[in-house]
């Protein structure tokens, strides 16, 4: 890799290592709903702008429902459910937690039948071992890391999981033709429009302390508006399946932030659970499985076969 691509791939690691950091900071004061209209309000503001005037809007409207229901399914309730999530549970947890998306993606692709561009792909040996020592992970985290009064909590991050999960198959089933920064910029678009009335009712009477606006800022302009666009720069300077290694780096990010900035916990089971998950993680998303028809899987358990461009969405919190 050249030194470009290591300092897009570092670049990359901490930008979307960071959001549940700052998530954790900015529902200190705000509502979810008004945190989630301020994140992707702002992040369109940037995006949208640079995609009309590349002209990538055009042809999204001949797939509207599906970028609809991506927009759903990869923003809207995510990047809710995540802020609710936070509100109880620690950002280096919650970043573990969310490191078992590719786990429940390959098994999504199983079980909806894997049809994606490339091939179907099944689960062998070595995938196999991977989702069990990902369950494993997620239940020492959960069982042994999580207060009883907090599992409505970890129920939410499992939606944002299986959010995340999907958004990508149907990136790749339904949207692989379409250019990924118009893709991206419309569903930004889209989720603030729907987060509009929520956000500005929900929002305080008071301007929140400099801290959170901060941190809302940071979350808004650079881990989700400008991320995009050095994500697409990295794919290109690397190819698709190197950028998204950075998916097994993120929660390690995650992790050490919490530890470091809030003081959060990190326990003999923090690390048994970030072992476990990360390297179920790595064995279920591998090429260890069999591919019939023509192709080859790739990262993510075959969940990347579209448009490398769009690739970037299951690899951000």
């Amino acid at each position: 890799m050249s030194r470009r691509g290591w300092v897009l791939f570092a670049a990359m690691c901490v930008i979307w290592g960071i959001p549940y950091l700052l998530i954790k900071i900015a529902v200190e004061e705000l509502a979810p709903s008004t945190m989630v209209l301020a994140r992707t309000g702002l992040a369109a503001l940037i995006l949208l702008p640079i995609a009309v005037a590349q002209g990538q809007l055009r042809g999204l409207g001949k797939v509207w429902l599906a970028l609809i229901a991506y927009t759903l399914v990869e923003i809207c309730g995510p990047f809710l459910l995540l802020a609710r999530a936070e509100t109880r549970l620690s950002s280096s947890l919650t970043g573990l937690l969310i490191a078992a998306v590719p786990i429940v993606g390959a098994v999504l692709v199983r079980v909806l039948g894997g049809r994606v561009p490339g091939g179907r792909e099944r689960l062998g040996p070595r995938r196999l071992i991977g989702l069990l020592l990902g369950v494993a992970g997620v239940a020492a985290l959960v069982g042994l890391d999580v207060a009883t009064d907090d599992l409505v909590a970890v129920l939410a991050v499992a939606g944002v999981v299986l959010g995340y999960a999907l958004g990508p198959i149907i990136l790749a089933r339904r949207l692989s033709e379409q250019p990924g920064l118009g893709v991206v910029a419309a569903s930004l678009t889209l989720a603030a429009l729907v987060y509009l009335p929520a956000g500005v009712a929900q929002a305080p009477r008071e301007w929140p302390s400099g801290r959170v606006l901060a941190a809302v800022l940071v979350l808004a302009v650079i881990c989700t508006g400008l991320a995009f666009l050095v994500f697409f720069q990295l794919i290109a300077e690397v190819g698709p399946a190197r950028a998204t290694v950075i998916t097994y780096l993120n929660p390690a990010v995650a992790v050490l932030l919490g530890v470091l900035v809030l003081d959060e916990r990190f326990t003999a089971v923090t690390a048994l659970g970030f072992v476990l998950v990360l390297t179920g993680a790595v064995l279920a998303t591998g090429r260890g499985g069999t591919v019939e028809e023509s192709g080859t899987g790739s990262a993510g358990g075959g969940l990347r076969g579209g448009s490398s461009e769009t690739d970037s969405a299951s690899a951000r919190s």
